[in-house]
């Protein structure tokens, strides 16, 4: 085996090492602190779909990239392909929405107390599983194409318009679809990109702000909760710069692509590995981040042998 092959799988490996155990274990974690506290912090719940949605992301795209990467071929048939594709375009989808979602209500949320924003601040969470709904429904509902169109890859003629996916191609047929369906798609990304951007930039001045008159704060116990609220920010922040990182990386090369006339393989490997980077490296960052996971897991290591002296 090449030496540029085995690079390639180790590192498609190592997305599916961090990125699919880190995934399940923060939906479980959340799911198992709303049955033992019968609530859960918004922030948190949009944590759970997004990690959700990164597992699913992961799952579809990376496995199937790693098989290839270490010489399966033949893997999936023409159903397979569809059901493959259609679960990485909607996941992917649901992954830059529902980051850009999470920026724009942690933004809301230490907002100050002006009139504009106490609407938002009164009604944003309880909105929010509606808007989820809206954007899965939304997402669901815009890549039939792919569905239609997708195939295992065969030893036939295709349009210039396809799109070479590991074991599977997907054909626009002409240039009309092509063009409409990637414009229709970028756009969405701009616009939720755009505004995790505008969020996390707002978010970044009212820290600042925060750290320069944190001494002047007088009420203690309203202190700490902001401070809270400004900690679950810098996560968010933290967060939306990795993906705008990532997604940048990843367009520039695709638009680098775009100026050649034979892409070169290993061109569309690391464009893979950046656009599902986030997906495993954003479990990384919430589980170090995130208060109520470490606790969770300190609870369950450290407790559960103190509870058992008790017994005995």
């Amino acid at each position: 085996m090449e030496l540029r092959t085995i690079i390639k799988a180790f590192g498609f490996l190592l997305l599916l090492i961090f990125g699919i155990p880190g995934n399940i274990f923060i939906c479980l974690q959340f799911m198992y602190l709303k049955i033992m506290e019968r609530k859960l912090l918004t922030n948190n719940m949009i944590l759970t779909v997004l990690c959700f949605f990164n597992f699913l992301v992961l799952f579809s795209r990376v496995i199937p990239q790693s098989l290839s990467a270490v010489g399966v071929e033949d893997l999936l048939n023409d159903t397979e392909c569809k059901l493959v594709i259609y679960t990485y375009r909607v996941s992917r989808a649901m992954s830059i929405c529902v980051t850009s979602l999470l920026s724009c209500h942690q933004c809301i949320i230490i907002a100050p107390m002006k009139h504009i924003w106490i609407p938002l601040k009164q009604n944003g969470a309880q909105r929010v599983k509606v808007i989820i709904l809206a954007f899965w429904i939304m997402n669901l509902s815009t890549y039939p194409f792919f569905v239609l169109n997708a195939n295992a890859r065969k030893n036939v003629t295709t349009s210039v318009y396809t799109l070479h996916l590991i074991y599977c191609d997907t054909d626009f047929l002409n240039y009309r679809s092509y063009i409409i369906n990637g414009l229709f798609y970028a756009i969405r990304d701009f616009v939720c990109v755009t505004a995790m951007i505008l969020a996390s930039g707002y978010m970044v001045c009212i820290l600042i702000y925060h750290e320069q008159h944190m001494r002047k704060m007088m009420n203690e116990y309203r202190s700490q909760r902001r401070l809270a609220r400004y900690k679950a920010s810098r996560a968010v922040v933290l967060l939306v710069v990795m993906y705008v990182v990532l997604f940048g990386l990843d367009n520039s090369l695709w638009i680098y692509t775009l100026t050649l006339a034979d892409v070169s393989p290993d061109m569309n490997d690391i464009r893979i590995f950046l656009a599902s980077s986030y997906a495993a490296l954003s479990s990384l960052l919430i589980i170090t981040t995130n208060p109520k996971l470490q606790l969770s897991w300190l609870f369950c290591h450290k407790q559960r042998p103190y509870q058992i002296s008790l017994e005995g």
